[in-house]
């Protein structure tokens, strides 16, 4: 029954997408260092569904990520589609190995299908947060060696939410790794779960009907995924592993082949996959994927504070936690739509939500956090050394959360939109919009810059222009 259900949903896929062009696939291989990077083709695919995206709004207008790329018409010069996203290239040259030693990372780019010879260009933010060519090559949707993907998983995909038309509307897939065969049913009913949470959580609940959601786990020999820092390595389909860069919450996936050739089973937009993990842990790139440990106690938070990073582009707020980047050598104003440099106060970018009087920088408990806060991140840090297990972690995370609120609810700021020292990593120099936030600690709302930054995104994917 499951299977025909299957079918019939795919089916309607399809037919609501007749009139959609291929979707097409760019693979390549991104390496370099520090000071140097350079691009080199791995292979052009058309991938078996039809493309779900927007048609009516081919030019990125959102511009929030590190890197953008353009489908060129290279007789006339004119852009046929455009996204800015950014990539685990592009987090890693920003860290301290990358000063040591050269790396490789596989990305790709997805578009509809071109019918000519066109040009791939992908540009990057210069140090003004311009965006600057880094990449042209010119390819051709004719050639013999484009490859042409079949859809190996179809049998395994769930619809889980149908909201409307693909072309109009967003297609988030949430991918499973580490899920057995015999634990499929598991995981399609975490999904409908946290699907569930995150239309429980404006303003995404409000633009449910702009959502396509689906679920999709290969089955894997053994249940969970690697976690090296603890000796835990697993081959799971899809490549998910926690201490990515060497930080030990971290959850990313390097193989991006492997995910790529998974999800073109399925119609999709934005990934997030669902790791079958208890230990808290995750991770949300912008327009790549977003990551969450399904079985911790926290995965409605990790759900959709990483899900917040991947679909719009959201900075942390947070700053008090170790990272594996190092801090900018200049600070300049941040491209992320929640974080300020404060370099202009007078055209602070969501000045539209201050009210007038409105102190900026605005005064919160700064010192009183920090010092609880740095003290709660060495007792963390200590229990993670010490494999403590993960019911003692949930209830650390839990009495740092309502020190937190409470410190918080007493401050007189609670609603009040300005400028709060402190986020995007660092205790000075950044400031976030308003005091607390989903992407600042471990609660259940977004300020209302990140609202509106989510439903930009949402606007480009279901309005017809």
């Amino acid at each position: 029954m499951r299977a025909a259900l299957l079918v019939l949903s795919l089916f309607a896929f399809s037919a609501a997408c007749a009139d959609a062009p291929a979707t097409m696939r760019v693979d390549y291989f991104h390496s370099g260092n520090h000071d140097t990077e350079m691009f080199s083709l791995d292979q052009v695919v058309v991938e078996p569904l039809p493309w779900t995206g927007n048609m009516a709004q081919p030019h990125d207008k959102t511009n929030r990520g590190k890197y953008l790329f353009e489908i060129v018409d290279p007789a006339s010069g004119d852009v046929a589609w455009s996204r800015s996203f950014s990539s685990i290239y592009g987090e890693w040259e920003t860290t301290g190995e990358s000063r040591e030693i050269n790396r490789s990372f596989h990305e790709s780019v997805r578009f509809p299908a071109q019918d000519a010879i066109f040009e791939l260009v992908i540009r990057k933010r210069d140090a003004r947060n311009d965006f600057e060519e880094v990449w042209r090559i010119k390819l051709d949707p004719a050639d013999v060696l484009v490859h042409r993907e079949s859809a190996m998983y179809a049998d395994n995909v769930v619809a889980i939410h149908k909201g409307g038309d693909p072309a109009t509307s967003v297609d988030l897939l949430l991918m499973g790794d580490g899920y057995t065969a015999q634990e499929h049913e598991a995981f399609v009913a975490k999904a409908r779960e946290l699907a569930a949470v995150l239309f429980a959580t404006s303003p995404f609940k409000e633009r449910k009907n702009d959502f396509n959601v689906w679920a999709l786990a290969p089955p894997a020999r053994q249940s969970g995924v690697s976690r090296p820092s603890t000796g835990t390595f697993r081959d799971s389909p899809i490549g998910a592993t926690y201490d990515a860069f060497r930080s030990e919450r971290y959850i990313l996936t390097f193989d991006n082949k492997s995910m790529r050739r998974i999800a073109s089973s399925a119609p999709y937009d934005f990934i997030e996959i669902l790791t079958n993990t208890e230990v808290y842990g995750g991770g949300g790139i912008y327009g790549l994927f977003s990551t969450a440990a399904a079985n911790s106690e926290w995965a409605p938070y990790l759900f959709v504070h990483e899900f917040g990073h991947h679909f719009a582009g959201l900075a942390d707020e947070y700053y008090t936690s170790s990272v594996a980047y190092e801090a900018p050598d200049v600070i300049i104003e941040p491209y992320e739509p929640n974080v300020s440099a404060l370099l202009d106060p007078d055209n602070l970018k969501w000045k539209h939500h201050v009210l007038p009087n409105t102190p900026l920088p605005t005064q919160w408990p700064k010192a009183e956090f920090e010092k609880h806060s740095l003290a709660y991140q060495k007792i963390r840090r200590e229990m993670r050394e010490a494999d403590v297990p993960e019911a003692d972690m949930n209830r650390l995370f839990e009495d740092n959360q309502v020190f937190v609120e409470t410190l918080f609810d007493r401050s007189g700021q609670k609603g009040v939109v300005g400028a709060f020292e402190g986020g995007n990593y660092q205790a000075e120099g950044y400031f976030r919009p308003e005091q607390n936030c989903l992407m600042f600690t471990r609660t259940t709302d977004f300020c209302v810059v990140c609202k509106e930054a989510i439903e930009k995104v949402i606007d480009e994917y279901s309005l017809s222009q």
